[in-house]
C-alpha cells in the first residue's frame, strides 16, 4: 500500500471521527437522537461519541436563566390598578421534558413561565389591599408565586429558582391618596407626640414649682429658727451683762439712746428736764454726796 492509499484512509477516518464525537460543556444540557426519536440526554461535561447519520445532538443552555417581564397591572382587593415589576430564575432541569414541551425554544419557555407568574401576581394581588401587597405581605407574595409556579412548570422539564418583585407602583390618583393618608397619619402621631410632650411638661414644671415652694418654706423656717436662736442667746448675753453691772449698763443703754436721739445737729426732743431720760446728764451719785 503506497502512501497516497493510507493518507487517504487516514484522512477518511479522520473526517468520519469528526462527525462522531461532540463534547458537551458544563454549561449546557444535551439531548442525543437516533432518527429523531430520543435515546440519550445523561451527558456529562466533556467528549462523547455518536454514530454520524443515524444519530444527531442538540444542546440548550443550562444555566440558571433571567425572565425579565415588563411591568403589569394588577387589581387589588380595593379595585385599585396597581403596576408590578417582576423577574423569575429559572433552568433546565429535564432536557427530554423540556425539548418535547417546548421544543427546545428558550423564547417560548420563558413566555410561558412569564405568563404563569402573572397569572399568579393577578390571584396574589387580587385578594390583598394595596398597603399589604406593598409593605405587609410582600415576601408572602413572591413566596407563593415560586411554589406555584415550580409545580406548575414541573411537567416542562425546568425549574423556577426565584420569582422577585422589582418595584410596585401605584397609579397617580391612588398615590396622592395614599400619601395623603400617610400625611394625615404622621401629623396624628406627632400631635399625639406633642400633646404628651406638653403634658409631661406640665407636670414637670408644676413638681418644680412645688419643690421651690418646699425649698423656700423649709429655708425659711430654718432661718427663723435660727434667728429665734440668736436673738434667745442675745438677750442672754444682754441679761447676764446687766446682771453684773446693772449701772454699767443701764449708764451705757443711756449713752446709746444719746447717740441715736441727737444723731444730727438739727434734732430736737421737748422733755422736763427731771424726766429720767436726762439722768445722766446732771452731776454723779458721788458729786451730789
Amino acid at each position: 500500500m503506497n502512501v497516497k492509499a493510507i493518507g487517504t484512509i487516514v484522512g477518511v477516518v479522520i473526517f468520519v471521527g469528526s462527525f462522531s464525537l461532540f463534547t458537551v460543556d458544563e454549561r449546557e444540557k444535551a439531548i442525543m437522537f437516533r432518527l429523531g426519536q430520543i435515546v440519550s440526554t445523561d451527558f456529562e461535561p466533556g467528549i462523547h461519541f455518536k454514530m454520524p447519520i443515524i444519530n444527531n445532538v442538540r444542546k440548550f443552555d443550562g444555566r440558571v436563566l433571567t425572565v425579565d417581564s415588563a411591568p403589569e397591572e394588577f387589581l387589588t382587593s380595593e379595585k385599585k390598578n396597581v403596576s408590578v415589576d417582576t423577574f423569575v430564575k429559572w433552568r433546565i432541569t429535564d432536557a427530554a421534558d423540556y425539548f418535547t414541551s417546548m421544543g427546545g425554544d428558550e423564547r417560548r419557555a420563558a413566555s410561558r413561565i412569564s405568563q404563569i407568574v402573572k397569572d399568579g401576581l393577578r390571584n396574589e394581588f387580587g385578594s390583598r389591599t394595596i398597603q399589604e401587597a406593598v409593605s405587609g405581605e410582600r415576601d408572602q407574595i413572591m413566596s407563593n408565586l415560586r411554589v406555584n409556579a415550580s409545580k406548575q412548570v414541573a411537567t416542562f422539564g425546568v425549574e423556577v429558582l426565584d420569582v422577585r418583585i422589582k418595584r410596585i407602583d401605584l397609579p397617580r390618583d391612588v398615590s396622592e391618596s395614599v400619601y395623603r393618608r400617610m400625611e394625615a397619619e404622621r401629623a396624628r402621631v406627632a400631635k399625639d407626640f406633642r400633646s404628651r410632650g406638653s403634658e409631661e411638661a406640665e407636670r414637670i414644671r408644676a413638681d418644680a414649682d412645688r419643690q421651690r415652694e418646699i425649698i423656700i418654706a423649709e429655708a425659711y423656717r430654718d432661718a427663723e429658727e435660727t434667728k429665734g436662736l440668736g436673738d434667745a442667746t442675745a438677750a442672754g448675753i444682754y441679761a447676764a451683762a446687766f446682771n453684773k453691772n446693772k449701772e454699767f449698763y443701764a449708764f451705757y443703754r443711756s449713752m446709746d439712746a444719746y447717740k441715736n436721739t441727737f444723731s444730727s445737729k438739727s434734732d430736737l426732743i421737748v422733755v422736763k428736764p427731771d424726766a429720767d431720760f436726762f439722768k445722766y446728764f446732771g452731776a454723779s451719785k458721788a458729786e451730789k454726796k
